[in-house]
């Protein structure tokens, strides 16, 4: 399976273009945006047509710069899966996860992001290979020392420890673009406005 994964593009019409282009040309089967896709609810035009056209199969989180509702509405509109609290398999593969973050307009309890990733990892318990898709990065991470203004998510962190997948996408912390690194056996990805794309 390969994935394109990217997240914080506030509204960037002509960038979700560029990546809808970019998704063709590498054949992905699946597209995945780890929130913060609109500014403050607003733009929400031709950010995720561009992939629809493309026969792109999307997953989606809200940021902190979208409400779930907003979300939703783009996810209903065009076919995607929000997985803000719920679950999808492809294959061996089992998607969970968790939008939104510890500050901003949307904010959510470090509690309430656990309890959403604990509720939507409950039905890909079994699946072999285990995703979650998250905005906000985890506590005690290197992207957290990154900047003086995003904490990380304990909540997230919670998830990690207990759920172990074997990879988590996040965005949200913009200095920390492209970043990997391990939580355990966890690999973690800060996808980025540009975008990671992941083979697995």
């Amino acid at each position: 399976m390969k994935i394109l994964a990217f997240g914080d593009i506030h509204g960037d019409s002509r960038l979700a273009l560029k990546l809808a282009e970019r998704a063709e040309k590498e054949n992905v089967d699946l597209v995945v945006l780890c929130g913060d896709i609109t500014y403050n609810d607003q733009s929400t035009d031709n950010l995720i047509g561009p992939f629809v056209k493309k026969n792109k199969k999307i997953l989606l989180v809200p940021g902190n710069h979208e409400s779930v509702a907003t979300t939703d509405f783009l996810a209903r509109l065009y076919g995607a899966t929000n997985l803000h609290g719920y679950s999808i398999t492809a294959g061996d593969v089992g998607f969970f996860g968790c939008g939104g973050a510890n500050i901003g307009i949307h904010q959510l309890e470090e509690k309430e992001i656990f309890n959403l990733l604990k509720k939507s990892h409950e039905s890909i318990e079994k699946v072999k290979k285990k995703i979650m898709v998250t905005h906000v990065h985890p506590s005690g991470s290197t992207m957290e020392k990154m900047t003086k203004f995003f904490p990380g998510s304990k909540g997230v962190k919670k998830a990690i420890d207990e759920f172990k997948p074997d990879l988590l996408l996040c965005s949200h912390v913009h200095e920390a673009e492209g970043l990997e690194e391990m939580i355990g056996k966890t690999k973690v990805i800060n996808v980025g406005k540009e975008g990671k794309i992941i083979e697995l």
